[in-house]
């Protein structure tokens, strides 16, 4: 019996490329994600830090105007950061039912390739059955003829 050929391979492979795609474009959005609420939590440390710094004793009124508008320039990039981290959210939403999809699209094939290898697996059990009944039925006449 020749060996076990699996005519889908070429399309199994194609969708395990498509799948490490999904894998790394769902790892970049991730990593985008995290990189803005690193940032949000950064720019919450500075805001504390600005709000202490403020009622510290011995400050000016411009040196306590300065700071608040520092506070209101903080408090505008944590809105615009806070709106970037949704968006942010909804791209790694995407690129997980993308990821999810294509390896569901790679199992799919892979639990069919399993099975025609089981498939071809009990063939070949078969014929090297017959082979040996054919091969002991022969040397049974062989031995009876003599």
């Amino acid at each position: 019996m020749k060996r076990f050929r699996f005519n889908l391979d070429k399309l199994l492979e194609l969708r395990q490329y498509y799948e490490r795609e999904a894998e790394l474009a769902l790892a970049r959005a991730m990593g985008e994600l995290q990189s803005i609420q690193d940032r949000l939590e950064k720019l919450a440390e500075e805001r504390s830090e600005a709000a202490a710094e403020r009622f510290r004793p011995g400050r000016s009124v411009a040196q306590i105007q300065a700071t608040d508008l520092y506070i209101l320039r903080l408090d505008k990039t944590k809105e615009v950061l806070l709106e970037a981290a949704a968006k942010a959210e909804l791209v790694v939403q995407e690129k997980r039912q993308a990821y999810v999809e294509a390896s569901r699209d790679r199992k799919v094939l892979d639990k069919l390739k399993e099975k025609r290898l089981k498939e071809y697996k009990y063939q070949l059990s078969l014929e090297e059955i017959k082979t040996v009944d054919d091969i002991s039925s022969g040397s049974r006449a062989r031995n009876t003829n003599i």
